[in-house]
């Protein structure tokens, strides 16, 4: 029995597509809001049938943070793949980061421990790694720099990765993967989707800073063949291509059928806005659109070394071209 926390995310659902067609036993945890439905929307993607597949899954209503909850889910497994967070940039959700991140990782760590499972997948993100002070790539040796300026999701992200590998030297063999901005489809209006989103909306603006990006396929490709190997204790950066965001946005407008950016736009001119939009939310309590970490990243220049997968597995990312191209045929006839 595989257990997979996080499935109606944009990694989970396209994760549980990809186990359930190698015929593997699949139980996934989903708190009580979430929309089950987006998981036999992702499915629809890849087959013109999607309810064989997804009816399969035994879903368990449990919220990571609710250990009676999550005992009952952990009955029987074999193999652990936990792809829930909590995400957000807001210093306010400090509290409800640790929460979710931290706390829920130790317990999904403390339940494999308890049941003897065979291997621990944990989905973390780049924001986990450091910088490099000679602008080289970043890779899986670029340690975390405490005094950085570390956004809020980033720091809760970084605890849950050490509640992993204290895992590890409990006896749970343990895999992380770092996947840089992912691209997938389904999810339009939250990470990437919100980059398609805005590329499709025909934006006349881009930013000057630069992302690492990766197909969610690839993602949970590398996931599962990770957990099929003899490798253990081990993480991995999953990028496939170092893209400025002009570029980004003019790949993908092209992909939809749109003109493409042609004009940078200044940071003061973003910040400006992220201060208004801060006024906003004091004087007439709307919500918050743009946070300090938000236009940080908008101008950051923040490129990945990949690479260490392809040389333990032999593993080869989709060009991101063909991914681009996915992605926006499906965000046209969403």
């Amino acid at each position: 029995m595989v257990l997979v926390s996080g499935g109606t995310g944009l990694v989970g659902s396209h994760l549980l597509y990809f186990l359930l067609k190698k015929g593997l036993t699949v139980r996934a945890t989903h708190r009580k809001s979430s929309d089950l439905e987006s998981v036999r929307k992702v499915f629809g993607y890849f087959t013109e049938d999607p309810d064989p597949l997804y009816e399969r899954i035994e879903w368990i209503e449990a919220n990571i943070t609710d250990i009676p909850a999550l005992e009952t889910a952990f009955d029987g497994v074999t193999e652990v793949y936990h792809a829930a967070a909590y995400i957000s940039f807001h210093p306010k959700h400090f509290q409800k980061l640790k929460k979710a991140n931290i706390e829920g990782t130790a317990n999904m760590v403390n339940l494999s421990l308890k049941h003897n499972v065979r291997k621990f997948c944990y989905v973390s993100s780049i924001a986990t790694l450091g910088s490099t002070l000679d602008g080289s790539l970043i890779d899986e040796q670029t340690a975390w720099d405490p005094e950085g300026d570390n956004s809020v999701y980033a720091i809760t992200k970084y605890g849950a990765e050490m509640e992993v590998w204290r895992g590890s030297q409990e006896g749970l063999d343990v895999i992380i993967v770092n996947p840089a901005v992912i691209l997938g489809s389904g999810y339009w209006n939250s990470g990437s989707g919100v980059i398609i989103k805005m590329a499709a909306g025909g934006t006349k603006y881009y930013t000057s800073g630069g992302v690492a990006v990766v197909d969610v396929v690839d993602v949970v490709r590398a996931m599962t063949e990770l957990m099929d190997s003899d490798i253990r204790n081990q993480h991995y950066v999953l990028s496939a291509e170092n893209m400025y965001y002009k570029d980004l946005m003019s790949n993908i407008a092209g992909a939809v059928g749109v003109e493409p950016p042609g004009s940078s736009i200044s940071k003061w001119k973003i910040d400006l806005f992220r201060k208004l939009d801060w006024l906003s939310s004091k004087l007439f309590r709307t919500r918050r659109r743009m946070l300090k970490a938000t236009v940080n990243s908008m101008f950051k220049v923040s490129f990945y070394d990949g690479s260490k997968i392809g040389r333990d597995l032999g593993f080869q990312y989709t060009p991101v071209s063909e991914t681009i191209d996915r992605v926006g045929k499906n965000y046209i006839e969403r």
